[in-house]
């Protein structure tokens, strides 16, 4: 789903109902783990960006959640623990809402919080 909402919370109100608290607590571990980290509304969903660069980004697509992870050591570094997701090039889908796996996201985002900054894919 591409949005023209200003903001997350124009975003989150956009999205079906029953993505919304899925998504609202997906937002609310990026806020939490991603410090340094700013907020914003890039390509039609939301994004999290150091030094203006987005290194991760979710969306409710269609069939399924999406979880940018844009940072590749991120993904090589923990490439085991993402065997087996449903995962693109950079990103992983959740194609229901009860099946994110959020303990695997907050290991995401703790490691992108911790590398240091740089170019992302």
């Amino acid at each position: 789903m591409k949005s023209d909402a200003s903001d997350v919370d124009g975003y989150l109100a956009e999205v079906p109902e029953g993505r919304r608290e899925a998504l609202t607590r997906l937002r609310g571990l990026c806020r939490a783990e991603l410090k340094g980290f700013e907020e914003v509304m890039a390509y039609g969903m939301p994004v999290y960006e150091r030094d203006g660069v987005g290194e991760i980004a979710f969306a409710s697509q269609k069939q399924y959640i999406s979880f940018y992870l844009l940072r590749t050591e991120v993904r090589d570094a923990l490439a085991e623990a993402l065997a087996g997701h449903d995962m693109g090039k950079g990103c992983l889908r959740f194609r229901k809402p009860e099946s994110i796996d959020f303990d695997l996201l907050r290991d995401l985002l703790r490691a992108t919080a911790a590398a240091k900054p740089g170019p992302a894919c």
